[in-house]
């Protein structure tokens, strides 16, 4: 058992770094960017929608939506793209910069408390 979840834990690894070579490519239609970006942002922020210490939901959204996240990204794809994407995450253990994804990370929950920020201020006022 332990050593099939390892096995799909480094196959959603491969595939979360196909997501994020496909949020980079510009060959990729904008809105499965934009939802690649969204998913390697989620994957790798520190902050979940719900937080880990709460029993069995904090651990589960991580379970269900970033392998959710990267099939819906996969599924989306065109075919030809997909297996050149495939072939560079296979050859390719891209890393990625702490600075950018801080800076990625950053900017997500600053547009997302500027959001808040924006409707709270709509309602009150």
């Amino acid at each position: 058992m332990i050593a099939r979840l390892r096995r799909w834990a480094r196959l959603l690894l491969k595939k979360a770094v196909l997501v994020w070579l496909a949020a980079r490519d510009n060959r990729v239609p904008w809105l499965v960017r934009a939802l690649a970006a969204i998913v390697a942002i989620y994957a790798l922020s520190p902050i979940d929608l719900i937080p880990d210490f709460i029993p069995v939901f904090g651990l589960l959204d991580d379970l269900l939506l970033v392998p959710l996240g990267v099939w819906l990204v996969i599924r989306c794809l065109p075919p030809g793209l997909l297996a050149e994407l495939e072939e560079k995450a296979e050859l390719q253990s891209v890393e990625m910069d702490r600075r950018t994804g801080f800076l990625l990370i950053a900017a997500t929950w600053l547009l997302a408390a500027l959001v808040t920020g924006w409707i709270v201020w709509a309602i009150v006022c």
